[in-house]
């Protein structure tokens, strides 16, 4: 599974861009807050969401990795997949998301382009404890070009399920456990791990 590329921009529009990896051109959606984060070119990093069906394999990218947890926590949601998930990504921060969601806003989440109210309300019963225990740490979230725990974690969790644990199951495994700063993948998986086994 593709988790981040580095490389440079052969190609740039709204809703999607080509990155030059090494001279392979990876074509990579992205929401339009990290279209406008984006350079006019230059090499630029970005935290990649994988999503394969059975007729397409699409690369999802993210300026941040808290932009990327949320786009993960909103594909999980019934009914929500990667293209409505990118789209309420383009049209409100996750800051913003993350309070909407807290408060039960459903008149906000309603305003954005291809949400009704059944699907407001299903964001907010599935994700308002969820999308609260994303929160980054600190207020300006993590940059993309940012590495430590917090892309520990996301390996951790990722590597969980595709073992075949649920991710509310792998996610709290993680949670419960005394994560310092430094720690690496296999240190936070052996962890949840053991709690898993037993």
């Amino acid at each position: 599974m593709i988790a981040q590329l580095t490389g440079l921009i052969a190609y740039r529009s709204l809703d999607h861009i080509i990155l030059d990896v090494n001279g392979v051109g990876y074509r990579v959606i992205v929401p339009l807050s990290t279209f406008y984060a984006l350079p006019d070119q230059g090499q630029v990093t970005l935290q990649v969401q994988t999503h394969v069906k059975e007729d397409s394999f699409q690369l999802f990218g993210f300026a941040t990795f808290d932009e990327k947890e949320m786009f993960r926590l909103l594909i999980g949601v019934s009914g929500v997949g990667p293209k409505l998930a990118v789209n309420i990504l383009s049209n409100i921060g996750t800051d913003e998301l993350r309070t909407a969601l807290g408060e039960g806003n459903l008149a906000r989440l309603s305003s954005i382009p291809g949400i009704g109210k059944k699907t407001a309300e299903r964001l907010v019963v599935d994700l308002r404890e969820k999308a609260r225990a994303s929160a980054p740490e600190t207020a300006t979230g993590q940059t993309a070009t940012t590495t430590g725990t917090g892309f520990s974690l996301e390996d951790a969790l990722s590597a969980l399920t595709n073992l075949g644990y649920k991710e509310n199951q792998a996610r709290k495994a993680i949670e419960s456990l005394d994560i310092s700063p430094g720690s690496t993948v296999e240190e936070i998986l052996k962890g949840a791990l053991r709690l898993l086994i037993k």
